[in-house]
């Protein structure tokens, strides 16, 4: 028997989604499991190895439109999948699963078209997304399922050969991360300059960590510091890398918080727009959230903003850095 199952959301989306690859498999072990995904996000998945193989669906590029999505069904048809289980909750992924006629499809009841799925779960809104994901399973079998993040980093000399001797040695450095998609989920690069400073003080290594969109932000961190500054230098395989050999990662709500879960690595959580609450924090890592807790306006937006609603900014601006600072002496005792 052949399963699919589908994410297509954010990155740290997918790696929330996780844990859903060894629920599967314990469920139908004999089975071969394949993950479609974005092009992008394929790359967090594709060392796992219990999935067979990984699909890209570039949804907003190539199979864009409806013929790219006839061509993503033609795919799948030919795979001849005997089920599918979809956690994105999108009509064009509900759509898509119905046309690769797949005779099992399982989603949630609050996706769009949720009637062309075969069978459907409720979706809580109470719990952490992982746990969220996994009642997708939870109608197949009753059984204790795996709740563990699931990322396989590369070796050292899978990197760019430029960024290999620029690392510093497997824990020994911290991570700061101090971008997101979000303008409203970033706290201020004067606030990470200042920890930065701090850490650099005490005798850490300091390594920054952003995409390509994220070099000014990392810049701006940076200033005259001594860091170790690799934004826009690497790609999703240096992320992993970097974060399953850090002694500590400090980040914003994004999807770097996820990574260090999965690593089990020592985390300060800086949340400014949105909340914990929401399901997107920590998990089964020692972590710390540091946010700005007694302003009436927050939370604005459940996944962020390009602005601040109010021009203040005070969730990102306001919260001192001797916050964050002292999370991570607490981490790092």
């Amino acid at each position: 028997m052949r399963i699919l199952l589908v994410q297509t959301s954010f990155l740290g989306d997918t790696i929330l989604s996780t844990p859903l690859i060894a629920g599967i498999k314990k469920l139908y072990p004999e089975a071969e499991l394949w993950m479609m995904t974005t092009p992008a996000a394929a790359t967090l998945v594709k060392r796992d190895p219990l999935l067979t193989g990984v699909i890209p669906f570039a949804k907003r590029g190539p199979e864009s439109g409806i013929k790219g999505l006839l061509r993503q069904a033609a795919q799948l048809r030919k795979l001849n999948f005997a089920m599918a289980y979809s956690l994105h909750r999108s009509a064009r992924t509900s759509l898509l699963l119905a046309l690769s006629q797949i005779p099992v499809r399982i989603g949630f009841k609050s996706a769009k078209l949720a009637f062309l799925y075969s069978e459907t779960r409720t979706r809580p809104t109470d719990l952490h997304d992982v746990r969220r994901n996994l009642e997708l399973l939870k109608d197949s079998l009753k059984m204790e399922l795996p709740d563990q993040l699931r990322l396989f980093a590369p070796e050292k000399s899978e990197l760019p050969a430029g960024l290999q001797a620029e690392l510093p040695a497997p824990g020994t450095y911290i991570l700061m991360v101090p971008g997101s998609a979000w303008e409203t989920k970033r706290w201020s690069t004067a606030g990470y300059h200042q920890v930065a400073e701090h850490l650099i003080k005490k005798g850490w290594p300091v390594v920054l960590m952003g995409s390509a969109e994220e070099v000014e932000v990392c810049q701006e961190v940076a200033g005259s510091l001594k860091v170790i500054n690799l934004a826009g230098r690497g790609d999703l395989d240096t992320a992993l890398y970097l974060t399953k050999h850090a002694r500590l990662m400090i980040c914003n709500d994004s999807m770097a918080l996820h990574m260090a879960s999965a690593g089990k690595i020592p985390t300060v959580a800086i949340f400014c727009a949105t909340i914990p609450e929401f399901g997107f924090g920590p998990w089964q890592n020692r972590a710390i959230i540091v946010e700005k807790k007694d302003l009436g306006c927050r939370p604005c937006a459940r996944h962020g903003s390009r602005q601040c609603p109010n021009q203040t900014r005070s969730c990102m601006d306001e919260l001192p850095a001797t916050e964050v600072i002292k999370a991570i002496d607490i981490l790092m005792s």
